[in-house]
């Protein structure tokens, strides 16, 4: 019980960001605030690791196995992730992002000795998948099918194949490093370089900003510092298995979508929105059953 609740919590921050980065991108780029929350993010654990006494000259001597983490996961995947949120519409991209799980259960299936499809969990991933299509087709839009739509999906398939493969990194090292550790260094050096990436790919200038982008930013940086903290803790758990823990993040999409009714102007539920959420809780429910 305790995995599932922090799984939830989890999935509940990560749906909290979108609101936060709509605020966000009304004051500058997507890659040079994703830089900045990273970067944040990764110091803002600093504290907790000092406060649970991790060892940090054992975990640093894993450095390069954290860096390579923090070019996959935090540059390349949430890199290409907002490069291709760019040029899809937001429904598409939500229908796509919110195929992870199913990613993740095929890779699982081919790697994880004993982690393998089955009639139950293959039915659920496609009833999640369905109800990420009602929610995401609630929010749709006119699609410009030219050339950088394309791009945007292989952008995004991308994105979800390089998150599905950090997750298994992170179940077949189980022990190797620290989660926090972890998490602090593969957010602060990926959010560098996306930083560094951005000052030559996007026109920003450093400028004062009003107090809604610094909130904004200060919550962004939180959610990856626990998001992540949290999921790889799970992750290092030898009874759970990666592709039923993903499974769980049907609920980001479903989260997202009711904090935007919440905190987002002119949001509001629709009859597709309420159906796909009740789906997914469906789905989640038969695989836990």
């Amino acid at each position: 019980m305790k995995t599932k609740i922090l799984a939830i919590l989890a999935c509940l921050l990560w749906g909290s960001a979108f609101a936060g980065a709509k605020i966000g991108f009304e004051y500058t780029t997507p890659l040079h605030l994703s830089g900045m929350r990273f970067m944040l993010a990764g110091l803002l654990l600093i504290p907790f690791l000092i406060y649970q006494q991790v060892d940090w000259k054992s975990n640093l001597k894993e450095w390069r196995y954290m860096l390579l983490f923090g070019f996959l996961q935090t540059f390349i995947q949430y890199g290409f992730f907002f490069m291709g949120l760019d040029k899809v519409p937001a429904a598409i991209s939500a229908v796509i992002i919110g195929g992870g799980p199913f990613f993740v259960a095929i890779m699982a299936h081919f790697t994880i000795r004993d982690d393998r499809m089955s009639f139950r969990k293959i039915f659920s991933i496609i009833l999640g998948m369905a109800g990420i299509v009602f929610i995401s087709f609630a929010k749709g839009e006119s699609i410009d099918t030219d050339a950088s739509f394309y791009y945007g999906i292989v952008l995004l398939i991308i994105s979800n194949i390089v998150g599905a493969t950090t997750n298994i990194i992170v179940a077949k090292n189980r022990n190797r490093v620290s989660p926090i550790m972890l998490t602090s260094f593969a957010n602060f050096s990926g959010g560098l370089i996306l930083y560094i990436v951005s000052f030559f790919t996007e026109d920003w200038y450093i400028k004062p900003y009003e107090t809604e982008f610094y909130i904004a930013w200060l919550w962004l940086s939180l959610i990856p510092a626990a998001g992540f903290s949290i999921w790889y803790s799970l992750l290092k758990k030898p009874e759970v298995k990666v592709s039923e823990l993903n499974m769980w993040k049907f609920v980001v999409p479903v989260a997202g979508v009711i904090l935007s009714w919440i905190l987002v102007p002119g949001e509001y539920p629709d009859v597709y929105s309420v159906s796909g959420i009740l789906i997914i809780t469906t789905a989640l429910l038969i695989l836990q059953k």
